[in-house]
């Protein structure tokens, strides 16, 4: 069984629903892969970081708090954590100290799963965080904090390695509907927020049976989904970074070629579009989908003349698009 945890380094419940799965786990005996990945709370988090204390007087804070721990206030969301997390065997000491940026962190918990430590790295920051009160934006801090368990971190942060695979990974948490630090993944069922080991416990009870049932989707079909998802979600540049590889491995798929088209129109990349479009309608006169997109496209580049025939087909294919 693989469960993906999407979480924040940085949001103090990651460390606690660590803690949770982990007793979770340990009630069911049953043998699970635990994969992390990248949720961001406070994406503009500064680099270099400052005393969280000094960000915690900011109203924004409160906002990077919710998303943490939707049921909570801010001020209930600063107040309990330190008892949880006694609870959970996390402390004393207790606290971060600095508002630091997480995106070098997750570079690394990304890169530290093909070596075959990612949860030891995770752990090492969480602790480092939450424990220590070391500043993980700092990439000689990190490098030093993962160090035993990663002894390539430092070269690694230097080279910029795992930039792109964050990206794309952050990009498929937003078309999944990853909304809170953490959320449990299971198959295509998800559980929001550090909820109670035997809350846990039954969530993958449940899950387990269903992805014995469910039947696996092509990996092409999953990424096609997620940045259909980031299209309908506004984010056509996300879209069209999440179709990069289908185009340049299914460039031929009709399906693919529309949802770039579209991407492409809705980012204003209208040269792009007009050229799938015209290569659609060319193989496809029948997509009148297809030809009112390629006529609204003309007309954004002021070729009128050019559009009207296309809507007037596609018009005439599906009343619909007439209106």
């Amino acid at each position: 069984m693989r469960i993906e945890i999407w979480m924040d380094v940085v949001c103090p419940w990651a460390y606690i629903g660590k803690r949770r799965v982990e007793r979770a786990l340990a009630t069911l005996g049953e043998p699970a892969e635990v994969v992390w990945r990248p949720y961001r709370i406070d994406p503009t988090a500064p680099v270099p970081a400052e005393p969280l204390a000094d960000a915690l007087c900011d109203p924004a804070a409160d906002e990077a708090l919710r998303v943490c721990a939707p049921d909570l206030s801010p001020a209930e969301n600063r107040l309990p954590v330190d008892r949880i997390a006694a609870k959970e065997g996390l402390g004393p000491p207790w606290g971060a100290a600095w508002r630091a940026s997480s995106h070098d962190a997750h570079r690394l918990i990304a890169l530290a799963e093909q070596a075959g430590v990612q949860d030891a790295v995770v752990e090492a920051l969480l602790r480092a965080h939450f424990i220590d009160a070391v500043d993980i934006g700092d990439r000689e801090v990190l490098a030093r904090v993962v160090g035993d368990v990663f002894p390539e971190a430092s070269e690694l942060l230097t080279a910029d390695a795992g930039e792109e695979r964050v990206r794309e990974l952050l990009l498929e948490g937003k078309a999944r509907g990853i909304r809170t630090s953490p959320t449990i993944v299971a198959g295509d069922r998800a559980l929001a927020g550090a909820q109670p080991p035997e809350v846990i416990a039954e969530f993958l009870t449940g899950s387990f049976a269903h992805v014995a049932e469910r039947r696996p989707l092509p990996a092409e079909v999953e990424r096609y989904r997620w940045a259909e998802s980031l299209l309908e979600q506004r984010d056509p540049l996300g879209a069209l970074a999440l179709l990069r590889p289908l185009l340049a491995g299914h460039g031929d798929d009709r399906s693919v070629r529309m949802l770039a088209a579209r991407a492409w129109y809705a980012s204003a990349q209208l040269g792009r579009a007009l050229a799938a479009l015209e290569e659609l309608v060319a193989q496809h006169p029948d997509d009148a989908y297809a030809r009112v997109l390629l006529g609204r496209t003309l007309q954004r580049l002021g070729r009128h003349e050019e559009a009207e025939p296309h809507m007037r087909v596609g018009g005439a294919l599906v009343p619909a698009y007439a209106s």
